[in-house]
């Protein structure tokens, strides 16, 4: 212990020994000892000493100090001390007191220290798995130590962790510890670890990462929190920004909507701290990942539908209008909600209908773009106004039409400020930002809008009491020549570039004008500074666009004369030259890689991001159009006729084949519903011959019960019957002789059937050519044939047993006369009586039931001839439907023909302007015919 006293500062005689010799005995001791107390207080000795001589305890002690992490698991705190001191010495605090020079050498120890601890992977292993230690003088060191090395070696300490079982879990677990300095700590953790790694992202947010944060926020006040909400919000960022997965996953989970109270602001706005400040501005930095431009569109949609039906939208609309906000959480606010509603329709027109808290209630646009023509206030707030704007109009034509109305006559309201009225004097003021901003809000009112365009040309202004007043157009060129600043005139020419892009009625009345094309060619002629270079180059692509799309109804100025004009005046090359002009400026390319207009100075405000993309679609076609000669010009514009025709030509024949595609898709309906109808005809038919095979059945049942009433009961009764009297007998014999008859109609009928039967069965045998379904319905009427003269054959049969039992009756009659001199007492005669009347009644009943028998026949043959009559009907027009396939066919090799001559025609077109120099793609004409070639075998 003496040692020991000796290096905490304790007296002792002789020479004080030095700092690194110190830390070497140190180092020796905690390597040599066996005692764990000694060990322990040797660990604690170089950890009071690592601050001081980081150097030297670095080089010396990081083995020794590792090796404790691995040998002395069981006592937390020598793992305690361990881990605080190479905290200490890979840790690079910044010091005030140290220069410059210093803090660079610390941060080059501190990573190289780091260096060598990551170079074995098991070292971070074991760093992970004494996080699962709960003891806080473990547990909290770990995790410092964990972050410093995330610091200085991120990439590599975020590989080991990757691939290590349960490494991000383990991580993860702090989130939960109970203890708030480690959970603190553990998200500062997260967010190193989460840097610029994509998997490692998805694991964390994976492991309900967004539950556990957003319930932090909430426990810690959301946006009223501290430091924690902060950091909480940060981690989140990390999360979702870039990684469209995570940001799929936050939608899905619903925690879009968990956004909403945060932006909840009570009525007094007047204590704004600056942490709050500083939290609601990474809130709403939150809500912008989700709505980034830069996202895929279908998820960007997607949040923008979530954010609005959840009230996230309407909430920010309300800081909008508020009073008391901050400047920078105003502007943060601005940039959030236009991209909120960028490119959404039903966000678009919510936000047109918001009214500012004032009295009269203005529109929000109105009241913002108040602010963006307002010289007094901020930049930024200005950019942002206009961004709000821009993205308002984006890809919302109502919108532009609402805008362009308030500028039109006939809806000018003298009492009310307009949106119009504030852009047209932010264009006109003598504020140079305030006209380059009007000049782009304008030309985003008109962005790939042809109708407003053709709305704004009758705009116009009144310059001054007793003139006549002028276009807005004519204005425009008019502030352009007057030589103003580089900004306004910048402005202005995106403005005139925008408007009469694509739309010959804005180029001619620009060209009606006659001191616009000699302003045009005398500036881009004259050899100005660099900063009139700009200029130039946009008067060149403004001429260039008149060329391009000049439908040449003024003589003066048509296609050709201008380019004579450029080709005398500037020459070819020298216009070409200055066109270009405008894409090798320094702040083109910054303005066209977001649509977010971010400057640092006013002065750098010349280049809107949509117009950057329209100087990159009409460069190249400006260019071609200014070096084609005359002839050219006619060639292509024969070639254009041509190619035009013949896709008049083809259109009309795809019309046509389409068109027939529609009749034969009809006559296979038609053709389908005939055979169904013919399949309802077939079952109708075999639920007839059930019908008659149950009257069979019937009819065998009366048969059986007939022959078991006629057994020779007679016989045994025979003294009884001879007593009958002879008028009885007679009224029985006359019964069956009306038995008799109708069964010898019945007959007659039956043949009648038959010789039907036989001319059906001709006729189909005639009309069997027309398909193997009559052949099919043939073979069922035979057959329903056979089964009716069976029917007839038993009822024959019953007729030749009625005829017996006739001749029976007759013989007990004649017993009876000659032995009619026997005496039967009262009561046997009475039995005899009711017996025959018993006879006679049954025999009644079969006479029904044979009636019934052949009325149904008769009703089945007729369903029978109505059957075979339908029947030769779907004959007749199936031969009609076979006739029109043939016609078509030979329609289709018509076409065939006249198509193949037409691509003769068009292959000697293209030849020929290959052989003038012309490009031709074929991959589109050769796909056009590929498709039309299948269409014909998809017909045949």
């Amino acid at each position: 212990m003496n040692f020991f006293r000796g290096v905490m500062g304790g007296q002792a005689a002789g020479p004080q020994p030095s700092g690194a010799e110190t830390i070497h005995k140190l180092c020796d001791r905690v390597a040599s000892s066996t005692l764990l107390e000694d060990r322990r207080d040797a660990v604690r000795a170089l950890k009071s000493l690592s601050k001081k001589y980081r150097m030297e305890v670095g080089t010396q002690a990081m083995d020794h100090l590792i090796n404790i992490l691995q040998t002395d698991r069981s006592d937390s705190e020598i793992l305690g001390y361990a881990l605080d001191t190479l905290y200490n010495i890979l840790c690079n605090d910044e010091e005030e007191e140290q220069d410059e020079a210093a803090q660079k050498q610390s941060d080059d120890l501190g990573a190289q220290f780091t260096e060598q601890f990551v170079q074995h992977a098991e070292h971070v292993t074991l760093l992970l798995s004494l996080l699962e230690e709960f003891d806080f003088h473990v547990r909290w060191p770990g995790v410092k130590l964990l972050t410093v090395l995330l610091k200085n070696q991120g990439v590599q300490v975020q590989g080991i962790i990757l691939v290590s079982p349960m490494g991000v879990s383990r991580l993860m677990d702090l989130l939960a510890d109970s203890r708030e300095v480690i959970r603190n700590d553990g998200l500062l953790l997260l967010q190193q670890l989460t840097k610029s790694n994509a998997a490692i992202q998805k694991i964390v947010a994976f492991e309900s990462a967004f539950e556990r944060l957003l319930d932090i926020i909430t426990e810690e006040g959301s946006s009223d929190g501290g430091i924690v909400v902060e950091d909480c919000l940060l981690l989140l960022l990390n999360l979702l920004k870039n990684n469209s997965s995570n940001q799929n996953f936050f939608k899905e989970g619903s925690y879009i909507q968990r956004m909403k109270p945060w932006f909840e602001i009570g009525d007094d706005n007047s204590g704004w701290s600056a942490q709050k400040v500083t939290n609601l501005h990474l809130m709403l930095q939150l809500v912008r990942v989700m709505v980034s431009p830069v996202n895929s569109p279908g998820a960007t949609a997607s949040c923008q539908k979530s954010m609005y039906q959840c009230g996230l939208l309407q909430q920010l609309c309300t800081i909008l209008m508020a009073t008391g906000v901050p400047a920078d959480i105003l502007t943060e606010t601005i940039n959030t909600v236009s991209e909120v509603i960028r490119g959404s329709q039903v966000n678009q027109d919510y936000f047109a209908s918001v009214n500012a808290p004032s009295n009269p209630p203005r529109p929000a646009i109105v009241v913002l773009l108040m602010s963006m023509v307002n010289e007094r206030q901020p930049f930024v707030l200005r950019c942002a106004v206009l961004y709000c704007f821009q993205c308002f109009l984006y890809k919302n034509q109502k919108g532009q039409g609402e805008i362009v109305a308030t500028l039109l006559p006939s809806t000018i309201d003298a009492n009310s400020i307009s949106a119009g009225q504030l852009l047209c004097g932010g264009l006109f003021s003598v504020d140079s930002l305030s006209n380059w901003c009007a000049a782009v809000a304008l030309a985003h009112s008109l962005q790939d809008n042809l109708t407003q365009k053709e709305q704004l040309l009758r705009v116009q202004l009144a310059t001054s009491l007793g003139k006549p007043p002028v276009s807005l157009l004519q204005q425009c060129t008019n502030i352009l020549s007057q030589g103003s600043k580089v900004q306004t005139r910048v402005g202005l020419l995106m403005l005139l570039c925008t408007w009469i892009n694509n739309c010959p009625i804005a180029v001619t009345h620009f060209l009606h004008n006659q001191e616009n094309v000699p302003f045009l060619t005398a500036q881009i002629s004259e050899n100005l500074g660099e900063d009139e270079r700009l200029v130039q180059g946009l008067c060149a692509l403004l001429l260039g666009i008149c060329i391009y799309y000049n439908d040449n109804s003024l003589e003066n100025y048509t296609k050709e004369k201008l380019k004579q004009l450029i080709e005398k005046r500037i020459g070819k090359e020298n216009f070409v030259e200055k066109l270009g002009f405008i894409t090798k400026h320094e702040l083109y390319s910054r303005a066209a890689q977001k649509p977010q207009p971010v400057f640092l100075s006013p002065e750098q405000m010349l280049f809107d991001h949509e117009f950057t993309k329209l100087v990159k679609e009409l460069e190249g076609v400006i260019t071609k159009a200014v070096h084609k000669s005359n002839e050219e010009e006619k060639k292509e514009e024969e070639v254009k006729k041509t190619l035009e025709q013949h896709d008049n030509i083809v259109t009309r024949y795809k019309d046509l084949i389409r068109e027939q595609d529609s009749q034969i898709q009809e006559l296979k309906e038609q053709v389908a519903s005939m055979s169904s109808q013919s399949e309802q005809m077939q079952t109708t038919v075999t639920q007839q011959l059930s019908q008659i095979q149950q009257h069979k059945d019937q009819y065998n049942i009366l048969k059986l019960k007939i022959g078991k009433e006629s057994q020779p009961n007679s016989q045994e009764d025979s003294s009884q019957v001879n007593c009958l009297q002879t008028e009885e007998l007679t009224q029985l014999r006359e019964e069956v002789e009306e038995l008799r008859k109708q069964h010898a109609l019945l007959q007659t009928q039956l043949g009648d059937k038959d010789t039907l039967l036989d001319t059906l069965k001709s006729e189909t045998a005639e009309s069997s050519a027309g398909g193997s379904d009559n052949t099919e319905l043939l073979k069922e009427l035979e057959a329903l044939r056979s089964q009716v003269q069976s029917q007839s054959a038993e009822i024959n049969h019953m007729k030749t047993e009625r005829q017996e039992l006739l001749t029976r009756t007759e013989a007990g009659s004649q017993d009876a006369v000659s032995s009619s001199d026997c005496s039967l007492d009262a009561a046997k005669m009475a039995e005899l009586e009711s017996r025959l009347a018993a006879q006679s009644s049954e025999t009644q009943r079969l006479k029904e039931e044979a009636k019934s028998l052949s009325e149904s026949r008769a009703a089945l043959e007729q369903q029978l001839a109505s059957a075979t009559s339908t029947v030769a009907i779907l004959q007749t027009e199936k031969a009609k439907l076979q006739t029109e396939v043939q016609e078509s066919k030979k329609e289709q090799d018509d076409l065939l023909m006249l198509l193949a001559d037409q691509d003769q025609k068009i292959n000697a077109l293209k030849q020929k302007l290959k052989d003038l120099g012309e490009t031709v793609d074929d991959e589109d004409d050769l796909d056009g015919r590929d498709q039309t070639d299948d269409d014909y075998e998809d017909e045949d």
